[in-house]
């Protein structure tokens, strides 16, 4: 093998090694991220844009003043006095560059009302999952995590946009109803503690209670309850 290819296959082995340790670091969400947008892909690179925005906040800041209009102060304001997370600071401005909306407008409208996560969210603003709109929110982070020279592994659907770029599967979210009703499926016929112990005291009790009038009758003694005889 010349020097030539040798360099060529080295760089290669490394910017692979380098993507898929940048892909496997992101499948673990940061703590304190919880975005629920009912897109598993879309969940894992919040994630990871929190990761990287807490390492290199200006790139991140300045990704969202100059590509995603938002303003320098409001961004500084959600990450340091509103304590947001950079994924949901980045989506939320995502969300409103589709719509084409100040991404004030949906910092507002996740103000108003985000119990279910931003599935709910951007549902509420006509941005569903498998839409025209959801498809160009998720296409947009490809742009940004190649300006920041960032690795990022597309899923199937995107596969279509972007054929040359490493991609994988990802699990569909398990929906909150379901997970509810999984947990209600396992508990379902399993008596409670305390009903079980209460059983094994009552059962115990009429035991004694039968034997002790057993014993009394063939005394010849009144069981207990009996009326006496004059």
């Amino acid at each position: 093998m010349t020097d030539k290819l040798k360099t060529r296959f080295f760089a290669l082995a490394a910017s692979v090694a380098a993507l898929l340790g940048t892909s496997a670091q992101a499948q673990e969400l940061p703590a304190g991220s919880d975005p629920r947008s009912g897109d598993a892909w879309v969940d894992v690179w919040l994630g990871d844009i929190s990761r990287y925005a807490t390492r290199y906040r200006e790139p991140f800041v300045d990704e969202m003043v100059r590509y995603y209009g938002a303003p320098r102060e409001l961004v500084g304001d959600l990450l340091d006095q509103r304590r947001w997370t950079p994924g949901d600071v980045y989506y939320a401005c995502a969300i409103a560059q589709v719509l084409g909306r100040p991404c004030r407008y949906v910092v507002d409208e996740w103000d108003r009302e985000h119990g279910q996560g931003w599935g709910e969210v951007a549902q509420r603003l006509g941005v569903k999952p498998g839409s025209a709109e959801f498809h160009r929110l998720k296409r947009g982070f490809v742009p940004t995590y190649d300006r920041w020279g960032r690795p990022i592994t597309i899923d199937t659907e995107l596969h279509r946009d972007f054929p040359n770029r490493p991609y994988r599967d990802y699990p569909p979210p398990k929906a909150p109803a379901a997970a509810k009703a999984d947990k209600g499926k396992d508990e379902k016929g399993k008596p409670e503690k305390g009903k079980v112990e209460a059983a094994k005291a009552k059962g115990a009790a009429g035991k004694s209670r039968a034997a002790g009038e057993g014993t009394a009758k063939r005394q010849g003694k009144p069981a207990s309850g009996e009326a006496k005889r004059d």
